[in-house]
């Protein structure tokens, strides 16, 4: 039996994320064919609400109705599954493969694939992510204003998050699990009232999802309320690297390891676009991943048009 063949789309959205709900708008609201792909697991779901673009609102409640918004387009497909493998063809156009077996073909396609969060793993913390414990200030600082606030993480990076904490509270501790700063690094923290403990830390405690203390190793603890952690961002997937769009290199401050754009969301590659935390270098945030996103999917749908 000879193969079937596959319909070619306009586009194809892997993403279903602030950037990639927004690109997908976009496109659909130009009456183009498109297929969004959803493979669940956005880094913000375990965060109780959104702090910039939608505030107060659950995650989980801003995807549901984004996805919801796009089916009142006919041209649109949502389609929750994973992307293993994508190529782009001699013509110019994009195939991607399932990881059930599954085709799909687009004439451009749009990357909204989030980042993957690296951060240094302690006991006590999977519990608390989210919640207590966080990785970014400006989600979650407003909702610790004046409580006792730690900051795990070493480097530049590190001091640079303790002292943005600044805005919310003046009781902030940097603990850098038995790494040592330098003098010029304790000469910013002393300069911004940021107290620091070089002290290996062996686990987190407090009741279910509440953090009270840190733990450590010499039995010492350290009473907190809330802790931002240091992480860094790398892609989730080799599809950016298979499909020939190149990467920023991370820096000491943002450790991002993001997809390279110009000024209209193009990676470099025909056809070839991409939006929200995957594409940026600069502090990701919902209003950010939604404003690329549009930008992307506008992009893709003035290319179409033009036929090239």
């Amino acid at each position: 039996m000879t193969e079937s063949k596959i319909a070619m789309r306009d586009c194809i959205v892997i993403g279903a994320g602030a950037a990639g709900l927004s690109a997908s708008l976009a496109l659909a609201r130009t009456r183009r064919s498109i297929l969004v792909i959803d493979a669940g697991g956005q880094s913000n779901l375990a965060a109780s609400s959104i702090g910039s673009g939608s505030d107060r609102r659950r995650p989980s409640q801003f995807y549901a109705a984004g996805s919801a918004a796009l089916t009142v387009y006919r041209s649109v497909e949502l389609y929750r599954g994973e992307v293993t493998h994508g190529v782009r063809e001699d013509d110019g156009s994009f195939t991607v493969t399932f990881s059930d077996g599954r085709r799909e073909q687009a004439q451009s396609m749009v990357l909204a694939t989030g980042m993957d969060y690296r951060h240094p793993r302690l006991p006590g913390m999977d519990d608390r992510w989210g919640s207590s414990v966080f990785h970014s200030p400006f989600c979650h600082g407003w909702d610790n204003t004046n409580r006792t606030l730690g900051v795990l993480g070493s480097g530049a990076g590190a001091v640079h998050g303790a002292l943005s904490l600044r805005a919310w509270s003046d009781r902030i501790t940097l603990l850098t699990n038995g790494s040592k700063l330098t003098d010029e690094q304790c000469e910013q923290l002393e300069v911004g009232e940021v107290t620091w403990d070089e002290r290996p830390i062996t686990g987190l405690d407090g009741p279910g999802t509440e953090l009270r203390t840190a733990v450590f190793d010499d039995g010492d603890e350290l009473s907190i309320n809330s802790l931002l952690v240091r992480t860094s961002l790398h892609q989730r997937s080799s599809l950016a690297r298979d499909l020939g769009a190149s990467l920023t290199e991370p820096d000491e401050i943002l450790d991002v390891e993001a997809i390279r754009v110009d000024a209209l969301s193009r990676t470099g590659v025909p056809g070839l676009y991409a939006a929200g935390d995957a594409a940026t270098s600069v502090v990701p945030s919902m209003a950010a991943a939604a404003a690329s996103g549009h930008l992307a999917g506008t992009s893709a749908a003035v290319r179409l048009g033009a036929g090239c």
